[in-house]
């Protein structure tokens, strides 16, 4: 899979490092990317991570705007001012520095979620609370479009298995 998907907790160890998940080192191994890209997330105490496809995401949204305009220089202060590339060392684990534990309030455990071409990294409650959040929004959300009108869809009259000419 070339996705990172579910979440797992980890505790920090005695030197501050903690183990990524096997199924995302496994994930940044086949994009290629040397190491770990994180950034404090944009909307969530919780930091941003990934490899080349999470850059390639970056660049491709940063050049949907003006090269010189206000919105672009923002947004790149936001996403490659504040990051950092971060060693995994041969164990599969790297350092969180203080800068990016303070961001998302990290002691001494942590949350690794999975958001498809990118994964976060929260402290467990923050996370338990932002879940639960988000699972009453789509809750909300599901209500909201199970009362919308479909249009009936056209249904051919076929059997299975019998292939049209």
């Amino acid at each position: 899979m070339n996705r990172f998907v579910s979440n797992f907790t980890n505790k920090l160890d005695s030197k501050g490092r903690v183990s990524i998940p096997a199924s995302f080192r496994a994930v940044l191994a086949r994009d290629g990317f040397e190491g770990l890209y994180v950034h404090p997330a944009l909307d969530a105490q919780a930091l941003d991570a990934g490899g080349n496809t999470l850059l390639n995401e970056i660049d491709a949204f940063l050049s949907t705007l003006s090269p010189y305009s206000d919105e672009r220089d923002q947004l790149s202060t936001a996403l490659f001012g504040t990051s950092e590339i971060l060693k995994v060392d041969p164990e599969g684990r790297v350092i969180l520095t203080d800068s990016v534990k303070v961001h998302a309030g990290i002691g001494d455990t942590v949350t690794f979620v999975g958001l498809g071409h990118k994964f976060q990294i929260w402290e467990p409650e923050r996370f338990r609370a932002h879940l639960e959040e988000a699972r009453t929004k789509v809750r909300d959300l599901k209500k909201a479009l199970g009362t919308r009108v479909v249009e009936p869809r056209m249904v051919q009259n076929t059997s299975p298995g019998v292939r049209e000419q």
